[in-house]
């Protein structure tokens, strides 16, 4: 009996994976175990999503939780492409539209800046690791001031509170047994730095992603138990249909699920440019393994020690993780698996997003199609570019790129639909009211139902905003400055102003009323475009901090006040000159510009 004991505590010990001493003699063991461990039932720890953000409260109320959302931590392989800065662009507009509502935002961005991709970027370029990152970086950085990303969080792979924090998040996982060591022998994507099926490869190994081959390798590394979080994750997906979105991403994921989860190797013996395995220093962590704890680390103030625990108090879970369909895999399934592991809750929404192409084709710099994000701000300005892909990408879908098709649409809604509605108006009230109001805008708007429609056009796009329907919460606004160009038109004040006495009397209310709807669509769509909005404001006679202090409350009809100067009027947004309406020396009329819906499968740029 004594020695059946001593022997079952020899195999106890043995298979325990705590044990780092042990690893390496059972690895061959651990392979077949590793299928095994499959049909164990998985322990649950905090493994149901809470219910997706809903944001009902127009009162600007916004409650004591944070609103946490982040973008990818982008990876510092290359400078920012055109997908990365989509991507941040539409993060930005849900913030400033979540600060509106009075939401305590916390923003958070950054980059990735480990693994063995980015080794080998930094020695194409003749740089050490450190000094590469230190520059990609940068340029991610001066690209969002550029595009007036108002991050709250800019959290790098390479600092040091990221690096304490991911090693306690391991040290956990480790110690809920989730964590073995063992040899893996497979396909290897550098690309994706990711071991692959070859049931997902294309003919020759070759990567569908990158279309290069992927390359056998034979390593020792440590392992996720992910296969033991097979029936959390379904019952996750199945109870909470908002934790993916949109929809269809929902059902992308589920089918990975049902089809079987595999553990995954969460270290690299031959990656010298990472975090080191705690307790083996001759292994690095896994380059996703650790990016995937930025957004908690990120939480972490500077000044303070870094703590897992005192990070997840500063605003976890994540309200939203808005990412490019490309990376719904980690997101969706290896990160709430290693969540559950550590015993924390699980972000509240996971949304992915579709890929840009440029005139209906895939970027790519082998076709020599591809745009700079950077020339692009350049050329046009931040406005224009955030506008563009927010109102003609429908959020969620494939979107498509073309230089004509957006020099059309920037000129007719900003330029002409609501600069020159502002413009117009600020110039009748110059010549005949001295560029002071004559009554509230409360007042002036009475006996009429255009307040009304411009309150129902509000609501409308609050909703949209609020269900990441960028596009349609765009379009409402838009429909705003349509409604007060119409208005303005059957009115004409410019004729009731030349008949005098009552005639002019009610011309001075009909600016009024266009003023105070500028007035509104300036706050309406600042989420959008907030140098842009703020122009209108300023024009309005506002100042800057009042600006900055406004909220969707302010929406609210009746903001403009008898007696209110308004600024000299100045063009707010000037008109992109666009070389294929020129003729010889003419202008030719402008095609019709019709929103397109792009196939949700067509590959492209990530976005």
């Amino acid at each position: 009996m004594a020695a059946a004991a001593a022997a079952a505590a020899r195999i106890n010990l043995f298979l325990n994976p705590t044990n780092p001493l042990n690893y390496k003699a059972t690895a061959h063991f651990r392979t077949h175990l590793r299928f095994q461990r499959r049909r164990t039932k998985a322990t649950s720890f905090c493994t149901r999503a809470s219910a997706a953000p809903r944001h009902d409260d127009a009162s600007g109320a916004g409650g004591s939780d944070p609103f946490v959302l982040t973008t990818p931590l982008y990876y510092v392989n290359a400078p920012p492409h055109l997908g990365s800065a989509y991507t941040t662009i539409a993060a930005d507009a849900i913030a400033r539209f979540q600060r509106l509502l009075g939401k305590n935002v916390i923003f958070v961005t950054g980059t990735d800046e480990h693994g063995e991709k980015i080794a080998a970027a930094a020695a194409a370029n003749a740089a050490a690791p450190a000094q590469h990152c230190d520059l990609i970086s940068q340029s991610y950085i001066s690209l969002w001031k550029q595009l007036d990303i108002s991050y709250d969080k800019f959290i790098r792979t390479t600092d040091p509170k990221h690096e304490a924090i991911v090693k306690e998040f391991y040290s956990r996982v480790l110690a809920n047994g989730d964590i073995y060591r063992a040899d893996y022998e497979g396909l290897y994507c550098v690309n994706c730095e990711e071991y692959k099926d070859e049931k997902e490869l294309l003919e020759n190994n070759f990567c569908p992603t990158h279309l290069k081959p992927c390359v056998a390798r034979t390593e020792d590394n440590y392992f996720f138990a992910l296969s033991k979080y097979q029936k959390s994750l379904e019952e996750t997906l199945a109870t909470n249909q908002e934790f993916v979105q949109p929809p269809f991403r929902l059902n992308e994921v589920q089918g990975w699920v049902k089809s079987g989860l595999r553990d995954f190797s969460i270290s690299r013996a031959l990656v010298d440019w990472g975090i080191p395995v705690p307790n083996d220093s001759k292994q690095t962590i896994y380059v996703w393994f650790d990016a995937l704890l930025g957004y908690i680390s990120a939480l972490s103030e500077d000044m303070e020690q870094p703590n897992l625990e005192r990070a997840v108090s500063s605003g976890w879970p994540a309200s939203l993780h808005l990412i490019g369909k490309d990376i719904l895999r980690f997101h969706a399934v290896y990160w709430p698996a290693m969540l559950m592991s550590a015993g924390l809750d699980l972000p509240k929404m996971v949304f992915g997003h579709g890929f840009l192409t440029k005139d209906g084709m895939k970027m790519g710099k082998s076709l020599g199609n591809t745009i700079e994000p950077n020339d692009l701000v350049q050329k046009f300005g931040s406005d224009a570019v955030r506008y563009f892909f927010l109102r003609e990408v429908e959020f969620g879908n494939d979107g498509d790129y073309s230089e004509e098709r957006f020099i059309n649409i920037v000129n007719a809604h900003l330029a002409n639909s609501i600069g020159n509605l502002l413009n117009r108006t600020l110039g009748l009230l110059k010549k005949n009211c001295q560029s002071t109001l004559a009554v509230d805008s409360s007042i002036a708007v009475e006996g009429t139902t255009f307040k009304d429609t411009v309150e129902k056009l509000v609501e409308k796009a609050r909703v949209h905003y609020g269900d990441l329907s960028l596009s349609s919460a765009c379009e409402a606004v838009l429909e705003i400055s349509h409604t007060g160009n119409l208005y303005m038109d059957e009115r004409a004040p410019w004729s009731l102003f030349k008949q005098g006495g009552a005639a002019s009397e009610a011309a001075a209310k009909d600016l009024v009323i266009i003023l105070e709807t500028m007035r509104i669509i300036a706050i309406a769509l600042s989420p959008v475009t907030p140098s842009l909005s703020w122009r209108i404001y300023g024009q309005l006679g506002y100042s800057k901090d009042q600006f900055d202090a406004a909220t969707w409350s302010d929406t609210k009809w009746g903001g403009l006040k008898s007696g209110q100067v308004m600024a000299q009027p100045k063009p707010i947004f000037a008109r992109i000159e666009n070389p294929t309406e020129e003729e010889n020396g003419k202008e030719t009329p402008k095609k019709a510009v019709k929103k397109q819906k792009l196939p949700q499968d067509k590959r492209a740029v990530e976005a």
